[in-house]
């Protein structure tokens, strides 16, 4: 397995096929997935045919991929996973940031930890020139987590959510971070 970044206490490594158990844990938690299709399951076929090729997508500007599992360093616990993805697959110039952690993981800083190495990744070796994530304007953990790593909010919107789900009627809300501004800190 390929180790994309490590940090003090993470390490953010290329899925397989054999990370199957833990997506499906992750994606049947109904906590972990409130803000992203109201709490709903996912099925096993799901993963494979749906989630796991997402996650196994290579990007041809950087020939690598955009999602990262994510594991404690010392242990090899699956907390979940990072996208650092850019929006156009053939330019590194925009990418969206994103993470989804079991709740083992939350309050403990890691995705703030992720988050930041990731930052800090893009602008200094992927030839990032701005990050973005959205969330639910309502998913004050997650915007926080936005915040702390240094992305600046620019505005709330309004999504096409195919199946509204609680929170949804508050719209979402998206941060960014340019290189410029985080040259400057």
């Amino acid at each position: 397995m390929s180790n994309f970044l490590e940090t003090d206490r993470l390490v953010l490594r290329a899925f397989t096929t054999a990370d199957t158990d833990h997506l499906l844990a992750l994606d049947n938690d109904p906590e972990v997935m409130r803000f992203i299709n109201g709490g709903r399951p996912t099925s096993r076929e799901t993963i494979k045919t749906r989630v796991l090729p997402r996650l196994l997508h290579d990007y041809p500007c950087w020939e690598t991929r955009g999602y990262w599992a994510a594991q404690e360093k010392t242990t090899g616990t699956f907390l979940g996973w990072f996208e650092f993805r850019p929006l156009d697959e053939h330019s590194p110039a925009v990418v969206e940031l994103g993470y989804r952690l079991n709740q083992a993981a939350w309050g403990h800083g890691y995705a703030t930890e992720g988050s930041q190495a990731l930052i800090r990744k893009g602008f200094t070796d992927l030839e990032v020139e701005r990050v973005t994530a959205n969330a639910m304007a309502v998913n004050t953990r997650s915007r926080r987590v936005m915040e702390k790593s240094g992305l600046l909010f620019v505005r709330n919107f309004t999504g096409d959510w195919p199946e509204a789900i609680e929170g949804s009627e508050h719209g979402e809300v998206e941060y960014e971070l340019t290189r410029t501004e985080w040259e400057q800190v």
